[in-house]
Formats: structure tokens, sequence, C-alpha cells
């Protein structure tokens, strides 16, 4: 008996109690004495996904008989007259011993997803700055006053601000390098030598600066010998690079202030590297599109550089005319184009220690600037420069 003698097809008046009843004759006779046989019982077949279950499923009957789902197509199999043709181990477990009933619900189908809008969708994100640009203007002002305040009205008293913001370079510099690369770059002979060696260069010139270098440097091998030798080459190292790198580039800052006209000396070059930081930052922020270093800095643009160039030149030329005695605005304008490449070079430097390091700023202490070397990172390498050229301009004074 083949898979046909369990189904029959529409019309038979086989299978439905809403159908009359059947025509007299010896075949419709036989057809009702068929209704009347007992029906096949089915053994509950649990679901599987290998293929026993599947070729267990091929030799089951089927039909309407036994089917309450959609169609469901066998790879093996020939395509079924009925349109119920789907295992018998899928039914409900509701309808397994029910055979007339049927399954009215329709099968659900996956919404498609919906279309990524297109670019010309997408709202436009505006610009941002980064940081918390009110917070940085007041903490820029209040610097300011106290370094304007200390400049002119009593020369060592700046002296002492440079001290201070070296001292706390110092730390905040030595313990980045604890933290992330475990690196303990001894800081008391860092911060007594760092502060002795601005003195000295303000007392006694640039002899001074280099002899308070030789020593602090000294002090740096002796102090690191007091614990176990492990990593005692990468602690010295980092803490002459720090001894240099801090200080020692700050005491140009003091040297500029020996001159008869110190403070305004002091203060073209605090100008000129702001003006530079500000213009690069504000032509790269509207105008930016190229990138100047995005391996070390992707913040920084060449639009950004051209804005530091033009902005520094025009104030570098100023402030020799007005500030500067015996000075000329040509020389301003080269002095302004020295300054825009050493600051952006010191911030690019600083770029790449913080990368190295894997922080995006050196301290906390200033709202909306970080620390005390995120905002000396362009001011270091500027001041020797600085008074490089004006020695060389105006003489040293």
């Amino acid at each position: 008996m083949n898979d046909s003698s369990w189904g029959s097809p529409a019309g038979s008046g086989f299978g439905g109690p809403d159908q009359g009843p059947a025509p007299a004759g010896p075949a419709h006779a036989w057809r009702r004495a068929a209704q009347t046989r007992p029906m096949p019982i089915v053994s509950d077949v649990p679901a599987g996904d290998n293929q026993d279950d599947h070729d267990r499923g091929a030799a089951l009957p089927s039909g309407p008989l036994f089917r309450d789902e959609a169609p469901h197509e066998h790879p093996n199999h020939e395509h079924s007259e009925h349109p119920n043709h789907e295992h018998p181990e899928h039914q409900h477990p509701e309808y397994q011993h029910r055979p007339y009933e049927y399954s009215q619900e329709p099968m659900s189908s996956p919404s498609p997803p919906a279309p990524a809008p297109s670019p010309r969708q997408q709202p436009r994100q505006k610009k941002s700055a980064g940081r918390d640009l009110g917070a940085a203007i007041g903490v820029g002002l209040g610097l300011g006053a106290v370094i304007i305040a200390s400049l002119f009205i009593w020369k060592p008293a700046f002296v002492g601000v440079i001290a201070v913001a070296v001292v706390v370079g110092l730390w905040e510099l030595t313990s980045r390098l604890q933290e992330r690369k475990s690196i303990k770059a001894p800081l008391v002979p860092l911060a007594v030598g760092g502060a002795a060696m601005v003195v000295a260069g303000y007392v006694r010139g640039p002899e001074g600066a280099w002899v308070a270098m030789a020593l602090t440097a000294l002090a740096v091998l002796v102090w690191r010998m007091t614990e176990p030798p492990e990593g005692y080459l990468k602690d010295v190292t980092a803490g002459v690079f720090a001894a240099f790198y801090v200080p020692f580039l700050a005491t140009f800052v003091a040297l500029l202030l020996t001159a008869d006209d110190g403070p305004q000396r002091v203060l073209t070059f605090l100008l000129l590297t702001v003006v530079s930081d500000t213009g690069a930052y504000a032509v790269g922020w509207r105008f930016g599109k190229h990138k100047l270093a995005p391996r070390i800095s992707p913040g920084k643009t060449r639009e950004g550089l051209v804005g530091a160039v033009a902005f520094a030149m025009a104030a570098g030329a100023l402030c020799m005319e007005f500030l500067i005695d015996d000075g000329a605005w040509w020389q301003g304008l080269l002095l302004g184009l020295a300054v825009a490449a050493s600051a952006t070079l010191g911030d690019l430097g600083e770029s790449m220690i913080k990368r190295d390091l894997g922080i995006k700023d050196m301290g906390t202490l200033l709202p909306g600037h970080g620390g005390i070397m995120d905002r000396l990172d362009s001011l270091l390498p500027t001041a020797p420069v600085v008074w490089l050229l004006l020695v060389l301009f105006v003489g040293s004074g």
C-alpha cells in the first residue's frame, strides 16, 4: 500500500464531518467501510537533527490525516499532492492524536531588516572642541594674572613661579612613568636639582644652569643606588631625561628674565607661544581637513599649522616693534615663524610621550587643560629658541 492510500482527493466524500452521506453502491460501500477502519497508531518520535531521524520519517505514512502545519519538503521526497506535507514529529503535542484538526494560525515570517540610512539622510554632527572651553579660559586667565603680576612687580617672584611649575611638572611626569611603565625615576633629586637649576640660571647665567644640570644628573645616579639593581639603567635614564626635558629647558625662561627688558622678553615669549597655539586650534578646528601627523596626534592638521605660523608671525612683528628694545618688525616675522615651528614640535613630542604611555593628559590639576605638563609641552622647547634669537637680534641685554 503506497502513501496515496492514506489520503483522499478533494470531493471524495471522505475525511470531514461537514460532508453529506456517501452515495449508495458497491464502491461507496467499500469507502464507508474504510471510514470505520481503526486509525493506525503513530508513535511519538522525538525531533532530531541527524540523518537517522529523517530516514525514519521518510517511512511514516503521509497525508492530511497526520499533518497540521505548513508544508515542509524534504530534499529526498517528491512534492506531495496534499498541501500540508510535514514530518509527523514536528506536530504540536496537542494535535498529535487529533488527526482531524488543523492549525489555522498563519506562519510568521521574519520581517526584513530596515534599510540603513543613506549618508544624505544621516544628521550632520557638530564639531566639538573636546574640552570644557569655559573652564579652560577661566584657568588660562587665572594663570595669566599670576604670571603678569609676578613678572612685572618683582622678578624673583616669577623665578619662584617657574620653580614651582618645574617641580609639579616633574611630579606628573615621574608619576605617569611609574604608573604606566613601572619606571621609578627618583623624584627627590629631580625636584631639588630642578628648582636649583632654575635659580642658578637666573643668578649665574648659562654656566650656572649647565653646572646645576650636571649635578642633578649625578644626584639621580647616586640616589637610585639605594634601591635594588633591577631596573637601574632604565630608571636613571628616565631621570636624566626628565631633568633635561623639564627644568633645564625651563631655565631659559629665567635667562630671558635676566636682561634689562627681561619682563618684556618673557612676555613676548609667552604671547607668541599662546598665539601660535590659539591660531593652530582656531584654524584647524574650523578649516582642518588634512592631518599633520595622524600617528602621533590625530587632532592636528596642516591647516592648523598654517594658522599657527600666520598668527605667530603677526604677533612677533608687533612684539618686536613695540615691546623689545631695538627690535624690528622683520625680526618679529622670523621669530614668529621659529616659535610656531618649535611650539608645534614640542606639542608633538609631548603627544608622542603620552601616546607611548597610553594616556590622554599628564594630569588633572588644571580643569580644561589637563596637567601642568600639558601646558608646558609647547613652552619648554620654545624657550631656548626665543632666548637664542633675541640674543642674536638685540643682544643679551
